[in-house]
């Protein structure tokens, strides 16, 4: 996406209220979440959290709305790693899990502000008005599903890149030999939940790449860094949640695989255990930074105003290997 800004493509035609049920459509190549927002005269509202998959809709809010504008945030999957982040002029209150908060422009106990876009979503022959979720591709709904599906067997380790929503030999392998591995029938590509079961495939642990389990009951943020013999790339954050799987984006076959992870707290702060942060790395030194990131330079990681973190050497001998972080 241009900028690593994730782009809302809204087709204007609405004013100051919907007349019937608003409804959201996903026209990119992620998975995501959202949420809205209905700032009404003094009064900002928002609610959340809606899934909606690759080339599927969703209504998220039925009848008649009055608002003087309506907002909307989306975030994608943790499995999907540093992607973009959303731009947007409002910052209003969020939780981490669902929500509905009726004093949106300050932040209670567990609530952050996030940014929302203002949309203008069209109205159709049938009275429904909807907004669309796109990327600068501009995909249809065949071709974001295709990049969706691209995009989701990249990071299970399957070569199935450029995620350009075209469909060709690289992807159709990867997509049979992924479900295979996960003991799924090609029917599931047509059912409602095959979203739902892609992503549940990629999480779990497997045979072959890099995976990252977390066995603490604290939320865990880890990055992966690979070492080709002539650049050493870290990316992060992957968000990991308290028992869950997870698998990095590991593209190529570099000749090392690094990894760090730390437990952090609702706020994305540190978790310390008697007095020492909870964190599973090593010695090889490289930089990070507190928001999502791609660094490809690790010298004089303080004076860039980075952080320096310790990452360990993954073994990948035997073709996969699964990190489990679990409690000291």
């Amino acid at each position: 996406m241009r900028s690593g800004v994730l782009c809302l493509l809204f087709f204007p035609a609405f004013t100051t209220s919907a007349h019937a049920d608003l409804k959201l459509c996903n026209r990119m190549s992620y998975v995501v979440d959202v949420a809205i927002g209905i700032d009404d005269k003094s009064a900002t509202a928002t609610r959340g959290w809606f899934r909606i998959d690759p080339a599927q809709c969703r209504v998220v809010a039925q009848g008649t709305i009055s608002a003087d504008r309506l907002l909307l945030h989306a975030r994608v999957l943790p499995l999907y790693g540093a992607a973009p982040a959303q731009s947007g002029s409002d910052n209003l209150c969020i939780a981490s899990d669902n929500f509905v908060i009726a004093a949106a422009r300050q932040c209670r106990a567990g609530q952050t502000l996030a940014p929302f876009t203002t949309i203008q979503p069209s109205q159709t022959e049938d009275g429904t008005t909807v907004a669309y979720l796109a990327e600068d591709s501009e995909y249809d709904d065949e071709q974001a599903k295709l990049a969706a599906i691209q995009r989701l067997l990249l990071i299970a380790g399957y070569d199935t890149s450029p995620i350009d929503g075209v469909d060709g030999p690289k992807t159709r392998s990867g997509l049979a030999a992924f479900l295979k591995s996960r003991g799924l029938t090609d029917d599931i590509v047509n059912a409602p939940n095959f979203f739902e079961a892609m992503v549940a495939g990629v999480q779990a642990p497997s045979a072959n790449g890099l995976t990252w389990c977390n066995d603490t009951s604290y939320k865990v943020m880890a990055s992966v860094a690979t070492d080709d013999g002539r650049n050493v790339i870290a990316r992060g954050w992957y968000r990991i949640e308290p028992g869950k799987c997870l698998r990095p984006d590991v593209t190529g076959q570099p000749r090392q695989i690094l990894s760090f992870a730390e437990a952090v707290d609702d706020t994305g702060r540190a978790i310390r255990i008697a007095d020492k942060p909870l964190n599973w790395g090593g010695s090889r030194t490289l930089c990070t930074r507190e928001s999502k990131f791609e660094i490809r330079e690790h010298i004089d990681c303080a004076a860039r105003g980075l952080t320096a973190s310790g990452y360990a050497t993954v073994d990948m001998t035997g073709g996969g290997k699964t990190l489990r972080f679990a409690m000291p």
